[in-house]
């Protein structure tokens, strides 16, 4: 019996049983990260044998995950370019800096 590493639910793709998405995974792995840095630093409520189901899943499924990646990042850019407020982000800045020189 084949064992499921990621499951395709809520327009996405998920570590089994957790609520990581297999994006943050993979993302993680071209970055350069070992399956076990990514256990040990980023995601230590996963198992390493989940981490290396979620990446040989990538392998074995890369044009189709890469288009969904391209795909969520799209969306991603498109909400951010919708909710950007200059005036919100000026008056942010603007506190900050207040802020750091009140700092002693």
């Amino acid at each position: 019996m084949e064992k499921q590493y990621v499951d395709q639910r809520d327009q996405g793709y998920w570590i089994s049983g957790s609520r990581i998405s297999l994006e943050s995974i993979v993302f993680s792995f071209l970055d350069g990260l070992s399956p076990e840095t990514i256990v040990a630093e980023s995601f230590p409520t996963l198992s390493l044998e989940q981490v290396y189901g979620a990446i040989a899943y990538y392998l074995s499924h890369r044009s189709e995950i890469d288009a969904y990646l391209r795909q969520v990042d799209a969306e991603f850019q498109d909400f951010q370019q919708a909710t950007h407020d200059a005036a919100f982000s000026q008056k942010m800045a603007k506190a900050r800096r207040q802020m750091q020189l009140a700092s002693p």
